[in-house]
């Protein structure tokens, strides 16, 4: 079967490129991943990372490149039509459904942290910020934009104003969607991609030159702040025993699956618009190299080294949003021109988070118009109103952020992993290595080492088994015990459920319509 709807196409390679690189690079880059560098003391967390890039990042991303051109070749876009063209299956499609979960999942919570991030920008361009006063100034101002201490209190509380900027946010992003690939998403990533990497650079620049700005901590300087990040040793435990942490090594490869876009349905989707003999080992490695550049380079030799230079190693808060939305304010605050480098920063955060979302509703929307026959509008209009109540599900559930943070749990950590184990076995195993090694190999420079097809096969399923277990053992119980004792958690679980019976049920309803095609053919 062959799907007979009109194939659209990106307008060009560079054009591809930017958007998968502009869905990959985002918050995961400037926030998460420092974050994560602090949980686990900087240069431990490296070992893990770039284990996680070689085995699972760069190989999976082929993969899924090599598979959505497949399919895009046979008329689909979508994980569940493409599994099912490619595995002959009566229940191969379901299995894509995390392929539709996955990206919409994350973006009902991911818009709202956009959101943020404008509010942040919009202060520091109005002159709001700096607070000029102590840290906990920043701390205080946060609980309360974001509603920590009590569900409902956006709604109606003197901070109800973000709900402005994530209408706004929102309006933004249903627009450049709907106005498709070309005129929509490569425009957008055309222009934001390289006004990302020149922000970046001239904070960047600003940062690597701050010396050692309070000579009373000679310490706290960039050179310090640097070797935190890369030094591989810790202050509790040895080098050996720390790497000893599995919850590091699947944090490790979460963050390469979320930086990368592996795992998530984007890059399947995206690279099913492209033509025949385009260049796919060039354009996955050109986006990945573009990302890691993004994450290690400019991200964590940003965000690091600033809150080392004015407030030590203590003042690196393992916390994503304490470190990104508290910590740096504080520091842009006794930095000179620093209202001018906030005001940047969290622009950049902005489109880095705007260059990401615009790309996660484009599986679903593809699933739609070519399961279920809905034109572009159409679907636009149903993930419209299906992600905006999930945001303000997550906003409303606000106290302590509990429902953004099982929101990323179960899709943003374990859906994706999920993902990920599934598209290696199909690749690897059902579709097969060779044919898949073929079909990177094809119209492509780059000649791919025959050991490849060896770390496709068993390598990464094995490495994203192992480490799955083992976490699985170590941390299950935990969140297992979260669900039970907190009634936000147990709803916002409920919710992932109903949300994936949702596109479980939608998938039938494909399935109905592909099989009809496939008699009346």
């Amino acid at each position: 079967m062959k799907s007979t709807r009109k194939q659209e196409n990106w307008g060009s390679l560079i054009g591809v490129v930017l958007a998968v690189m502009g869905s990959a690079i985002g918050l995961g880059n400037f926030l998460r991943f420092p974050g994560l560098a602090a949980k686990y003391e900087g240069g431990s967390f490296m070992i893990p990372y770039f284990f996680a890039l070689i085995f699972l990042g760069i190989p999976i991303a082929w993969l899924e490149w090599s598979l959505g051109r497949i399919g895009g070749s046979k008329g689909f876009h979508s994980t569940p039509g493409i599994y099912r063209i490619l595995w002959k299956n009566r229940y191969s499609s379901y299995l894509g459904f995390l392929g539709l979960l996955v990206p919409v999942g994350i973006y009902m919570y991911y818009i709202f942290i956009e959101s943020w991030s404008l509010y942040y920008a919009f202060l520091y361009l109005t002159g709001v910020f700096p607070l000029n006063q102590a840290e906990n100034a920043y701390q205080e101002f946060f609980v309360n934009f974001t509603g920590i201490k009590q569900d409902g209190i956006l709604f109606y509380s003197s901070q109800s104003h973000i709900l402005y900027f994530l209408l706004f946010c929102y309006s933004i992003n249903m627009f450049i969607i709907y106005k498709g690939l070309v005129k929509g998403i490569e425009f957008v990533s055309r222009i934001g991609i390289p006004l990302l990497f020149l922000i970046a650079f001239i904070i960047l620049i600003r940062v690597l030159t701050l010396g050692t700005p309070n000579p009373e901590y000679p310490e706290r300087n960039v050179l310090n702040g640097l070797g935190f990040m890369w030094n591989p040793g810790t202050q509790e435990k040895s080098f050996i025993e720390s790497l000893m942490n599995a919850d590091m090594w699947l944090a490790a490869a979460g963050q390469i699956f979320f930086s990368l876009s592996v795992g998530f349905g984007i890059i399947i989707t995206y690279a099913s618009y492209l033509k025949k003999n385009e260049d796919v080992l060039l354009s996955s490695t050109t986006s990945l190299a573009g990302n890691t550049f993004a994450e290690v380079a400019l991200g964590g030799m940003i965000t690091i080294p600033a809150a080392f230079v004015f407030l030590g190693q203590e003042g690196i808060s393992e916390s994503v949003f304490q470190l990104g939305f508290i910590t740096l304010p504080y520091v842009f605050e006794k930095m000179t021109f620093g209202n001018f480098f906030g005001f940047l920063w969290f622009f950049l955060l902005f489109i880095a988070a705007l260059t990401s979302s615009i790309s996660m509703l484009q599986p679903s929307i593809a699933f739609l118009e070519e399961g279920l026959g809905a034109t572009r509008r159409v679907s636009i209009s149903i993930l419209s109103f299906v992600t905006l109540f999930g945001s303000l599900f997550v906003v409303y559930f606000s106290k302590d952020l509990i429902a953004l943070d099982i929101m990323d749990f179960w899709i943003g950590t374990l859906g994706i992993f999920l993902l990920a184990i599934i598209q290696v076995i199909l690749g690897g195993w059902v579709v097969g290595a060779d044919k898949i090694l073929e079909e990177a190999q094809m119209g492509s420079i780059i000649k791919i080492p025959k050991f490849v097809k060896y770390v496709i096969q068993y390598i990464s399923p094995g490495y994203l088994l192992i480490v799955f277990v083992a976490w699985l053992y170590q941390k299950l119980p935990e969140y297992i015990k979260t669900l039970q004792i907190n009634f936000n958690a147990r709803i916002t679980f409920y919710f992932i459920v109903i949300l994936s019976l949702f596109f479980i049920f939608l998938i039938v309803q494909a399935n109905r319509n592909w099989n009809e095609k496939e008699k009346q053919l």
